[in-house]
């Protein structure tokens, strides 16, 4: 614990921490888009997702206390690094030199702690709205009850304050990784100045993909595509 408190005061052990936590939370959000899209698929396809998955018992409770501290790490180290480099440069990051190699100071970067605070609240609402909400149950093919989960985020995102919000969110969800993807790497060494750019590249792209993916989403539900997919009538 003591040496986990000094790596959290330390410029390196927060960097670290950083790019460990940001690669966890990359792995989790292929993974929460991959499951979100079988909305898209077989009618029961997206409920018996979430069903196999809240199946685990307490297996899905110590991945979701895993994820809840790294995203919480994540964000902790995350304001104390911008806090300390705000101090130690008070004219702003208008005045930022790139110490050598590729400059990746973008407005991506120069604005992390911003999307990374709206990425937490958002958290926080869509939580509220999907994780802790009852939307009833149906019954599965396979005979199982499950949370109606499908229903709640189709009439969910049939309400233009959800559509539009969340595509807007998931906007600053891109740009907040496509910094992050090649900061992520940089953080745990793996940066090589001849790799650097192709990296970042490929952080842009993944974040495009993932953006795109999950604004989507609630936008061909709230044009009424999704309604359609789902072989269920929009209210």
């Amino acid at each position: 614990m003591a040496s986990f408190l000094q790596a959290l005061k330390s410029q390196v052990g927060r960097k670290i921490l950083t790019g460990v936590t940001g690669v966890g939370l990359i792995i989790f959000i292929i993974f929460h888009l991959a499951t979100n899209l079988q909305v898209f698929g077989d009618v029961h396809a997206f409920n018996e997702a979430a069903y196999a998955l809240e199946s685990m018992g307490w297996l899905l409770y110590i991945l979701e206390a895993g994820l809840a501290v790294a995203f919480l790490l994540h964000a902790y180290v995350g304001i104390s690094i911008w806090w300390r480099r705000r101090k130690a440069r008070p004219r702003g990051y208008e005045k930022y030199q790139s110490k050598g190699g590729p400059s990746h100071v973008t407005w991506a970067s120069k604005s992390m702690i911003f999307t990374g605070i709206v990425l937490l609240v958002f958290l926080i609402i869509h939580l509220d709205t999907f994780k802790f909400a009852d939307p009833g149950t149906v019954i599965l093919p396979g005979g199982g009850e499950a949370r109606d989960l499908k229903a709640l985020m189709l009439a969910t995102f049939q309400q233009p304050i959800y559509a539009f919000g969340y595509t807007a969110v998931m906007i600053l969800l891109g740009f907040h990784l496509g910094h992050g993807f090649w900061s992520a790497f940089t953080s745990l060494t793996m940066k090589h100045n001849r790799y650097s750019a192709l990296i970042y590249a490929a952080g842009i792209v993944f974040a495009l993909l993932m953006a795109v993916g999950f604004l989507f989403i609630p936008l061909y539900i709230y044009f009424g595509g999704g309604c359609e997919a789902a072989l269920i009538q929009c209210q």
